[in-house]
């Protein structure tokens, strides 16, 4: 599956896209998970960025279908 990163995520990883290997019945704490295997320099933020599932928010236990357009996107502060 084709992840897009932004911000702080994509610097870390080098590149604006990466690919994670997840089951057909994948929930976003699963694609967290797979990110942070494939991935280690991204595994903090992975945990704790907010995830987009076809351009709606997605928490932990919602479904990932194969097809679904996902990003990422590091946790922000603001004042």
């Amino acid at each position: 599956m084709k992840i897009r990163l932004f911000a702080t995520l994509r610097d870390r990883a080098g590149r604006s896209d990466i690919d994670v290997d997840l089951p057909n019945t994948a929930t976003v704490a699963d694609l967290r998970a797979a990110i942070g295997a494939a991935f280690p320099q991204l595994a903090p933020l992975a945990a704790r960025s907010v995830v987009a599932v076809n351009h709606e928010f997605a928490f932990d236990g919602d479904s990932i279908r194969p097809t679904d357009e996902v990003a990422l996107f590091p946790p922000v502060s603001g004042g």
